[in-house]
């Protein structure tokens, strides 16, 4: 099914920059100067006809591929310590470029998906809003532009949407500070908040597991627990 959908788009749209594999809808690729007759083409066109925006959303493949933890020497009582990497990490294996906007299509009337992704580069991010095809595209792509830092050109009123006024950067991208550059509070004496440089320190975040189930308890210690009992 997948491949009869994916032969269907690739007669259709003629600009296509790459296919990715994915195994549950066709994933397009497009260049940004293409990306508004390529979802022209995918609404309009009556044996596709995407009538339906259901999502998008931006990534951040900066150090794709590279772990901040040993996840790999988990036991039944956590996960190991983590590992500290250097700022400059450069072993993502990740070739193209760091960002991409990723547009999720339905036809309820053919009942099929498909992905659309515009990659970009950190000195251009710009990219043609989609709203005035599908108006849905409005406050998804001012999350995108908040969380991420993508120009949705055209886009009648792109401001932020989840974070503070006069907040600075972008908290999805895989470089902004976990902790933040500012941090907030309520001063009762002012009645305002006020902002001040964090007061924590940067540190590797890792789960941690503590697992009491007698499916991770070893036989002697299972024994050892009826005794107890």
């Amino acid at each position: 099914m997948l491949d009869e959908q994916l032969a269907l788009l690739q007669s259709k749209l003629k600009n296509i920059q790459d296919v990715e594999t994915t195994s549950d809808m066709p994933t397009i690729c497009v260049a940004q100067e293409y990306l508004i007759e390529t979802m022209k083409t995918l609404r309009d066109d009556d044996e596709l006809h995407f009538e339906m925006l259901s999502d998008l959303c931006g990534v951040d493949y900066l150090y794709y591929g590279v772990d901040d933890w040993r996840g790999n020497a988990t036991s039944n009582t956590g996960f190991t310590r983590a590992k500290r990497l250097n700022e400059d990490r450069n072993d993502s294996a990740w070739t193209k470029p760091r960002f991409a906007v990723v547009y999720h299509l339905l036809s309820i009337e053919h009942n099929c998906r498909v992905r659309i992704k515009v990659y970009l580069h950190e000195d251009n991010m710009k990219v043609p809003s989609v709203m005035h095809l599908w108006p849905a595209a409005d406050w998804f792509e001012r999350e995108a532009y908040d969380l991420y830092g993508f120009v949705f050109t055209d886009h009648p009123d792109l401001r932020r949407l989840l974070t503070d006024y006069g907040f600075k950067g972008h908290p999805f991208r895989k470089d902004f500070p976990m902790e933040g550059h500012v941090e907030m509070y309520y001063d009762g004496e002012k009645g305002r908040c006020v902002y001040q440089p964090v007061s924590i320190h940067a540190r590797v975040n890792i789960p941690k597991v503590i697992r009491k189930d007698n499916r991770y308890l070893s036989e002697a210690g299972i024994a050892k627990e009826s005794s107890d009992a």
